[in-house]
């Protein structure tokens, strides 16, 4: 890559980047190598522009918001990581029950602001420490909710840096599935459809599911949430614990002695080291109760 002809083309449009920044500060497993490029747009016109220049010079470029559901490689990764940050998170009210954010808006962020327009239906969703970008792309959930209950459509750019719009089925949301999960756009952001509902009933539920989150789930520590899929006829948390692993290291990584489905960063845990302990937990799990476990985290950059 040119980054010398991608930094003209960021300081002549005024586009914010870094160089060679450590993406374990960007992600909620605490892992990661350098970026080449770290750029944050702060507007669509910023996404598609960003967009082109890369298709235009063969610049490979990667989407990243609180990266909270990921695994990068400690090589780091080549090219352009575009952050969806705080630059990129406006929540709007498109009506009295219809919220729009974009992608970059934390979900704690879009929960408080249904909570103080008197809204229902996010409640599920608080506590899950991802962004909505991130959420639309895998149909994050928790608490028998998920972002299809509640999604009307998600926008997004294509690589071509054309600007579109999913609704309905075209979002072929299903568990931890969207449309966006098989194609190469760039989701920019979603509106909600909830309901009104009593602000003191909103803020107990949120408050409720947060303490069952801190009860259940290791939230002291560096993880990417749950390390992999539930299996059909399964859960995968009681499948690690039937094998015995439960506390399992290799390095930095660990299988939480708190939650089984979590593998946790017990300090200075590198990507090997969790690729390492997830091979280990899926080949003792098959061989033991006959059940393939498949990573719900992304893995990115090996």
């Amino acid at each position: 890559m040119d980054k010398a002809l991608f930094i003209d083309f960021a300081n002549e449009l005024g586009i914010k980047y870094l160089e060679h920044e450590n993406l374990s500060k960007h992600t909620s497993f605490k892992i990661g190598g350098p970026a080449e490029i770290f750029a944050k747009p702060s507007s669509i016109e910023q996404t598609a522009k960003i967009i082109d220049f890369c298709r235009e010079n063969n610049i490979d470029i990667l989407p990243l918001g609180k990266g909270s559901n990921v695994l990068i490689s400690d090589k780091g990764i080549d090219g352009v990581v575009m952050h969806f940050g705080s630059e990129f998170g406006k929540i709007t009210l498109l009506d009295d029950e219809t919220v729009y954010c974009e992608a970059g808006t934390g979900l704690a962020a879009l929960c408080n602001f249904a909570l103080k327009n008197e809204l229902t239906g996010l409640e599920f969703a608080y506590g899950i420490p991802g962004s909505v970008g991130g959420a639309v792309f895998m149909n994050a959930g928790a608490y028998g909710g998920e972002i299809k209950d509640v999604i009307i459509y998600a926008d997004h750019i294509d690589k071509n840096g054309k600007t579109g719009r999913f609704t309905g089925e075209e979002l072929s949301l299903s568990y931890r599935h969207s449309a966006y999960s098989d194609k190469e756009y760039f989701i920019t952001g979603a509106a909600f459809r909830l309901q009104k509902g009593d602000k003191a009933e909103i803020r107990a539920k949120m408050d409720e599911l947060l303490g069952k989150r801190f009860d259940k789930q290791p939230m002291d520590k560096p993880s990417a949430g749950s390390t992999f899929k539930r299996p059909e006829g399964a859960f995968a948390a009681a499948l690690i614990d039937q094998c015995g692993l439960k506390g399992y290291r290799v390095g930095g990584a660990e299988v939480s002695t708190k939650h089984a489905g979590f593998v946790v960063n017990i300090g200075d845990a590198t990507c090997s080291d969790v690729l390492k302990l997830m091979d280990d937990v899926k080949e003792k799990v098959k061989e033991e109760t006959g059940y393939v476990l498949e990573p719900e985290v992304e893995i990115l950059g090996e």
